[in-house]
């Protein structure tokens, strides 16, 4: 794997259009675990906040938050079926890979999750590997494991997520990282963090990717 450059993708909320599905799941379980629901009109001010900040204001302990993660993500393998990649995703893929990019998937979800998307969507020949990790708050201590997993090169990495943790973790474990609009954070959070670039269209993740790797190698040169 050490001969070509590799994007990572976060696949709920950049890949896959979750955030509803996930919402509904959670809502649905909430009371069970004596926490607070989201709200119909809280949604769009739910993009607003970082994740840290959702967790307080909805109750969500770290030991609850790992036992709803799990229990979200055996919800969610029943509802595969009507995830749907965001508008354009699919040629942004196809086009990253046959610039001979290697792919791979970063997520809180489970494998077998990501895997049946991949299948129904005719994804999966595009993706060298999926890597699932649990930690909500140390996203740069998953990264580092998945690098070492995966024996991905050095320096050759770049990120692509939705929400504030990834950027905050990616410069933890130094590496570049796209911003996405389309998913958990709104655009203007997102740009508070100062990412490397700012994607607003799937169809952008190309050329933001480049744009990471001109600057790599002007500033090594």
């Amino acid at each position: 794997m050490q001969d070509k450059d590799y994007i990572v993708f976060d696949f709920d909320g950049t890949i896959a259009d979750t955030l509803e599905l996930g919402l509904n799941v959670y809502n649905r379980i909430a009371p069970e675990y004596n926490c607070q629901p989201v709200g119909e009109g809280e949604r769009e001010l739910f993009r607003t906040k970082k994740p840290q900040e959702l967790l307080e204001a909805y109750g969500i302990s770290k030991l609850k938050l790992l036992t709803l993660t799990l229990r979200i993500r055996k919800e969610l393998n029943r509802h595969v079926p009507e995830m749907k990649l965001f508008d354009n995703m699919e040629k942004a893929l196809h086009e990253i890979r046959d610039a001979g990019f290697g792919m791979g998937i970063l997520t809180s979800n489970s494998v077998e999750n990501v895997r049946r998307f991949l299948e129904i969507n005719n994804l999966t020949a595009l993706f060298d590997f999926i890597y699932s990790g649990r930690s909500f708050l140390g996203k740069d201590r998953v990264i580092r494991k998945m690098i070492i997993r995966e024996q991905l090169p050095a320096g050759r990495i770049v990120y692509a997520g939705d929400e504030t943790r990834d950027i905050e973790a990616c410069r933890a474990a130094g590496i570049p990282v796209i911003a996405v609009s389309w998913g958990l954070n709104r655009r203007e959070l997102l740009a508070s963090l100062f990412p490397d670039q700012i994607a607003d269209r799937p169809e952008e993740l190309p050329d933001r990717l480049r744009q990471i790797l001109r600057f790599k190698t002007e500033n090594r040169s």
